[in-house]
């Protein structure tokens, strides 16, 4: 299968920051772009509008379907999936499972675009 351009290697730390920074607006635009990086890559997933749009109106959603796309682009790849939807699980622990959350999904993406770039 033809893969498209691969997707940005972003800082996990970065991330929480400017998150935590813009009270959450760099969030939206994070969900926004890398669902869109998905999409971009493989040609499948919901892409960074639909991406936008559950974060609007029922963001939980996104909480585990990022993880389940990752996942699945790891095991389209050949490889073992090192996230998958219940990676969303994190979420409910108090006052540090989103933070634990995003470095999983952002640092396994951030392996496999690396990966990627480094076999092109």
């Amino acid at each position: 299968m033809a893969q498209g351009q691969v997707g940005m290697v972003r800082s996990p730390v970065s991330v929480i920051l400017l998150t935590i920074i813009t009270l959450g607006i760099y969030g939206l635009y994070w969900q926004y772009a890398v669902f869109k990086d998905l999409k971009q890559y493989s040609g499948e997933g919901i892409g960074g509008g639909i991406a936008l749009l559950f974060a609007f109106l029922i963001g939980i959603v996104n909480i585990f379907l990022l993880p389940s796309e990752i996942g699945s682009m790891y095991a389209r790849d050949g490889q073992e999936s090192p996230v998958t939807g219940v990676t969303g699980c994190w979420i409910f622990l108090p006052l540090v499972g989103w933070f634990i959350w995003l470095v999983k999904v952002q640092s396994r993406m951030n392996e496999f675009w690396a990966s990627h770039t480094a076999a092109a």
